[in-house]
């Protein structure tokens, strides 16, 4: 039995609804049933009733809600019981894996003097899992990209946040013998692209924001897929395709000539990079340089 599971359960009973709590839970809806299935399987019982509108808890379920919730909140008591045991003065990241490589490591080194002496972790991941640990409290930040076209949903949420940086996503490919793009659009052939999954946040919103947006003339094929920019970045080095990078990954590789921008019509893309604080944590550390960072970036 996962907690999740029960977290998931406790939302449906506080939504009355398998789209609006899946939303709550930031997963979709065909996932978040499954999630409640497996509760479901693993108690022996049926707690939903799927054949009403709106949604409705079966008498077991009505009479589970109580006990899920007890167990939830004694599981992240004795967790937090547990980290303060383990270490009391930390700041945890969770962060997804293109700023946990191109920003977090320069940005944090020119925090020094905010951190004290608190031990920093950084937690890479994509943003899906990463929003579900930062909802169960499993951080105390949350450093993500953003844009305006497309907020994350902790921004829908209105959750607390600073703006700590910006990027841009832009297009590169290998360069052939001329130095120019070895892959870019062509009305001939379809361009071989190297692409971040659709259900990634990047993938949406290069999607939404460029391959969308693409006159119909203009093909691609996608040749290889990775959630990892530097995973995309390899590849693109190695000539195997174009791809959509932030720019603050691939300077090095564009001084170098290893990979060159494409032409305009594969747009670029503005990105905000927000960092967002848990609001149920009170740790000392956390508040003081949560404080310090609004001070800075001027946004209290």
């Amino acid at each position: 039995m996962e907690i999740k599971w029960l977290l998931d359960f406790i939302a449906l009973s506080e939504h009355g609804s398998f789209s609006k709590a899946a939303e709550a839970r930031y997963v979709t809806q065909p996932a978040f049933s499954r999630r409640i299935r497996s509760l479901e399987n693993w108690l022996g019982v049926t707690l939903v009733n799927r054949d009403t509108l709106p949604t409705r808890l079966t008498e077991a379920g009505d009479s589970f809600v109580e006990n899920a919730k007890r167990i939830a909140n004694d599981i992240h008591d004795v967790r937090d019981q547990l980290h303060e045991q383990k270490n009391a003065s930390s700041l945890v990241f969770l962060s997804q894996h293109s700023t946990a490589i191109s920003f977090f490591p320069s940005w944090i080194q020119t925090l020094r003097p905010l951190v004290d002496n608190a031990v920093v972790k950084l937690v890479p991941g994509n943003l899906h899992s990463l929003n579900e640990m930062f909802m169960a409290g499993n951080g105390d930040f949350l450093l993500t990209f953003s844009s305006n076209s497309l907020n994350t949903p902790q921004h829908k949420k209105n959750q607390l946040c600073i703006q700590v940086g910006r990027d841009t996503l832009v297009a590169v490919s290998a360069p052939n013998e001329h130095g120019e793009p070895m892959h870019r659009l062509d009305v001939n052939e379809p361009c071989r692209l190297l692409a971040f999954p659709d259900d990634t946040y990047l993938g949406e919103l290069i999607k939404e924001q460029a391959l969308n947006l693409l006159p119909s003339h203009y093909r691609y094929q996608v040749v290889c897929e990775n959630e990892m920019a530097e995973g995309l970045k390899a590849m693109a080095v190695q000539g195997f395709g174009a791809t959509w990078l932030p720019s603050s990954l691939i300077q090095q590789e564009l001084e170098d000539g290893k990979l060159v921008l494409i032409d305009d019509k594969l747009t670029p893309i503005d990105l905000r990079i927000l960092l967002y604080r848990n609001r149920h944590n009170v740790k000392p550390e956390v508040t003081r340089f949560w404080f310090y960072l609004a001070e800075l970036y001027g946004q209290q």
